[in-house]
């Protein structure tokens, strides 16, 4: 019984971590990791590890060293999942609470990673922080492409950033792409600039 508990919680989420784990089943966190070994699931790293080496498309927009967080899958013009974890340079010393920008970036970073263009920028975005993270958490990045015929060279990207279950950031990005634009030395023509 706990076995299938255990299998169908990291079916539904590959991220959840052994302590998460203990939580969930009212466990100590010695019998989630030899029921983990007994069942032959990895760690969280090496979960993490494998679903990096399964992604199938390459990041274009950007040097894989710029993306905030570890792109652990992307579908280039359809989607992303990228993990960030708050260490001690990302939050504020007094409360252990993450900076902003950090949050943002790596929700900035993936939408700009999953289009599939050698140059994307972002345009705009419109963010929302629904709570605060702090040291230590794990925050999970998800971003879909959910238009790229509205304007000519640019796509529209949702991105939904999540602690364990629960939703810590969503930002709605528009990034231009140079797909189907002529490039002149001061940068990307535009027909429209407003």
């Amino acid at each position: 019984m706990r076995h299938r508990q255990l299998m169908e919680l990291i079916e539904q989420n590959p991220f959840v971590t052994d302590r998460e784990l203990t939580r969930e089943l009212k466990v100590s966190i010695q019998t989630v990791r030899l029921d983990r070994m007994e069942l032959g699931i990895p760690e969280l790293r090496e979960r993490m590890k494998q679903m990096a080496e399964h992604s199938h498309d390459q990041v274009r927009s950007l040097p894989l060293n710029e993306v905030m967080g570890e792109i652990v899958d992307l579908q280039l013009d359809k989607s992303g999942i990228s993990i960030f974890e708050i260490r001690d340079e990302h939050v504020f010393s007094r409360t252990h609470i993450a900076r902003g920008h950090y949050v943002f970036g790596q929700a900035n970073s993936l939408a700009v990673a999953v289009i599939n263009d050698e140059i994307a920028l972002t345009a705009s975005s419109d963010i929302r922080f629904l709570r605060s993270v702090h040291l230590g958490e794990k925050c999970i990045a998800k971003a879909y492409v959910r238009d790229m015929a509205g304007q000519k060279g640019k796509a529209k990207v949702e991105v939904f950033t999540y602690v364990g279950e629960e939703m810590v950031f969503q930002g709605n990005f528009l990034i231009y792409r140079s797909t189907g634009e002529e490039n002149s030395e001061g940068g990307m023509q535009h027909e429209d600039r407003h």
